[in-house]
């Protein structure tokens, strides 16, 4: 009998306040590539990792899981809209929730893959939820990482993500345009299907996001 291959999820933490849709284009392209990933992961030879995938959408005044944590193959993209403010306290308090259920996230599941997206400040507290994502026991080991979009980003913004990535050396990377967007979950795809393809997939390639000469849109 065929072991069950055990699940390797990825969460995506992804800012939709307002300032994403000014240009549209960042909205428009955030969804293309997160469509993309999807359609990627689905259709990648896996080995012993079943890649899981989930999307937290932040906006307004709250957090909404706008894709449910699932396998890839189950998976089905309605694109997000952009409005409001950057409430990034409530996403990380959800994806918190979600990987302590462990219907969701199973104990015998590979470690996570956690990537945040965001192009601004946080609206509301943050911190507190920050740390007690780091402090559980999935969160702590999870492959932290981070894009920051837009030549506006702030060095206070993106302080922030440096708190949220599990490598500061290489976790937070800067998009200055759109096609750097693409690049980057371009890389984000292909260093979580070598997991999945790996013999120990809770080690993570080592692969520089700033090496993107391999990674094309």
């Amino acid at each position: 009998m065929t072991a069950k291959a055990r699940p390797l999820p990825v969460l995506v933490l992804a800012d939709v306040s307002g300032s994403m849709g000014e240009p549209r284009e960042k909205i428009d392209v955030l969804n293309e590539c997160i469509r993309r990933m999807l359609d990627d992961f689905a259709t990648a030879d896996i080995g012993r990792g079943a890649i899981h995938v989930g999307v937290i959408a932040f906006s307004q005044d709250g957090a909404v899981l706008h894709q449910e944590l699932v396998p890839a193959t189950e998976a089905s993209w309605t694109d997000m809209e952009a409005r409001g403010g950057t409430p990034l306290g409530a996403a990380l308090s959800l994806a918190d929730e979600l990987l302590h259920d462990e219907l969701v996230v199973p104990a015998r599941a590979f470690a996570p893959t956690l990537v945040l997206i965001s192009d601004g400040m946080p609206t509301d507290e943050w911190e507190e939820a920050l740390d007690r994502l780091l402090g559980s026991p999935k969160g702590s080991r999870a492959n932290r990482l981070a894009i920051a979009i837009g030549p506006d980003m702030t060095s206070q913004a993106k302080a922030v993500l440096r708190r949220f990535v599990s490598d500061e050396a290489s976790g937070v990377f800067e998009a200055q345009d759109v096609g750097r967007i693409q690049q980057y979950f371009r890389w984000v795809t292909v260093t979580v299907t070598q997991r999945a393809q790996s013999t120990r997939p809770d080690r993570t390639p080592v692969l520089n996001p700033e090496d993107l000469s391999s990674f094309g849109a």
